[in-house]
Parts: structure tokens; C-alpha cells; sequence
């Protein structure tokens, strides 16, 4: 069974950092992709950040050039490096796993993000 857990969280000034972690069971990192979505109130949940099984990532236009997603196999943790925050950054930020067929969520974890 797939187990995804966030952590990492919190209240940060706008320019600041973060850094989210998701501690991951029952999944092989080299044979799915792992990824970061987030959800503002009121909002759709969207992608943020994946990386597929053989490494490679994907960023949503809007984190680019911000953001770094990155994994520890050994540790089974994938993270997500965010730099330059802004206030449009707030949400619930989600660990998600694609493991054929199902999808998996974590519980998510808030970021907030202060002007």
C-alpha cells in the first residue's frame, strides 16, 4: 500500500524559502513518477512540479526557474525546493504518486506566504 506523508510547511515573507519533503512507502521511485500539486482556497488543485522514473522534471510555468523538485532513493523522499516565494504561492501543497493505475495523495501541508 502507498503511504505519502508531507512535511516542511509554514508561514515565510514573500522572497523567502521553503522546503517540502514527502516521505514515501510502498512505491519504487525508479519505475514511477512522483510529483508536487497544490490547491489555493477556492481553487482547482494544479500541477506543480513531477519527476518521472528515469529523472527527468517538469515545472508549471508559474514556479520555473523557482522551484526544484529532487528525490533520495535511498531515503524514499521526494522534496521540493521552493525559492523566491511570492504571495500567489499560498496553498495546500500535495505529494502525489502515479502508480499504475492508481494515484496516490498525501495529506498535504499549507504553505503560506506573506507580503
Amino acid at each position: 500500500q502507498v503511504q505519502l506523508v508531507e512535511s516542511g510547511g509554514g508561514l515565510v515573507q514573500a522572497g523567502g524559502s521553503l522546503r517540502l519533503s514527502c516521505a514515501a512507502s510502498g512505491i519504487d521511485f525508479s519505475r514511477n513518477t512522483m510529483g508536487w500539486y497544490r490547491q489555493a482556497l477556492g481553487k482547482q488543485r494544479e500541477f506543480v512540479a513531477r519527476i518521472i522514473s528515469g529523472g527527468s522534471t517538469m515545472y508549471a510555468d508559474s514556479v520555473k526557474g523557482r522551484f526544484i523538485i529532487s528525490r533520495d532513493k535511498a531515503k524514499n523522499t521526494v522534496s521540493l525546493q521552493m525559492n523566491s516565494l511570492k504571495p500567489e504561492d499560498t496553498s495546500v501543497y500535495y505529494c502525489n504518486a502515479d502508480k499504475w493505475p492508481s494515484t496516490y495523495w498525501g495529506q498535504g501541508t499549507q504553505v503560506t506566504v506573506s507580503s
